[in-house]
């Protein structure tokens, strides 16, 4: 079953589908409003090579072109040299203003995407297809985007909401153990911050530590996807209530940054420290 969230920006606000096959609705939903009927999609690498075929066939079924660039996966790509490079490939492209950018990746690709986006013709649309467990309870919401900087973690970006995210939980069958770990870290600070149910369910059935459990790791991105979309919808730009959700990220940034972002330590592995400094 497919959930359909929003988050609540007024004439910004967008939806959040959640759910097994949900990458079926995006053809749908977007061949007719596409124009040129077009996508600029950028990919984390590995991704692709898991699961490009079915999204080039998707897209190709519907009618709408692809125009490809991929990227590596890692923080490595969080930099300015890699975002120039995306930036100049899909000029080279011939991307214009009224062009849809797809981010299809993790939280590395999410955040370098949505910069991309916000930055090339000075602003286009982008549309978030997040594939790891992260990425779809975290950072495919909100519109948060950047890349790092020598000085540190996120440090150069903007704020620059997608048209719509597609949380496909198919994506998920790929992810090492590791990720769903990392990840994990991020659906237990909802529960910290907001829900104490929703982290005793947590605690006693661990759904999403259990991939083979669809409708129990349904609910849990659900449910983390409601508290993100409601809190950003109060507080798109962080003047306040949206601090909250940096709960573990200091110590957790500066984890990451001690590793020089070279992947021994996921961030997800950095919240999850930094969320038991915090307390």
């Amino acid at each position: 079953m497919v959930e359909t969230l929003k988050v609540g920006l007024g004439d910004r606000s967008y939806p959040l589908h959640i759910g097994a096959g949900v990458l079926d609705r995006l053809t749908a939903d977007w061949s007719e409003r596409l124009t040129p009927k077009r996508l600029s999609v950028v990919a984390d690498a590995r991704v692709w090579e898991a699961h490009g075929e079915a999204m080039a066939a998707r897209l190709a079924a519907a009618g709408i072109e692809l125009r490809l660039v991929t990227v590596p996966g890692g923080e490595e790509s969080k930099t300015f040299p890699v975002f120039a490079d995306v930036c100049e490939q899909l000029l080279a492209l011939g991307v214009e203003r009224r062009d849809v950018l797809l981010a299809f990746g993790g939280g590395v690709v999410g955040d370098l995407a949505g910069y991309v986006a916000a930055s090339l013709l000075r602003g286009i649309d982008f549309i978030q297809v997040p594939t790891t467990l992260l990425a779809q309870v975290d950072s495919s919401v909100g519109g948060k985007t950047g890349i790092n900087s020598a000085s540190g973690k996120n440090l150069v970006g903007a704020f620059h909401q997608p048209r719509a995210v597609y949380i496909d939980t198919d994506l998920l069958a790929t992810l090492s153990a590791r990720e769903w770990r990392a990840g994990y870290a991020e659906v237990a600070k909802y529960g910290c911050l907001w829900d104490g149910a929703f982290f005793e369910w947590l605690e006693s059935e661990g759904p999403v530590a259990r991939p083979d459990d669809p409708a129990a790791l349904e609910a849990a991105i659900t449910r983390s996807c409601a508290i993100k979309a409601d809190v950003v919808a109060q507080d798109e730009r962080e003047a306040g209530l949206r601090g909250l959700l940096n709960l573990g990220h200091t110590f957790g940034h500066a984890l990451e940054a001690i590793y020089g972002f070279d992947g021994r330590l996921l961030h997800g592995e950095a919240v999850s420290v930094g969320i038991g400094l915090a307390y």
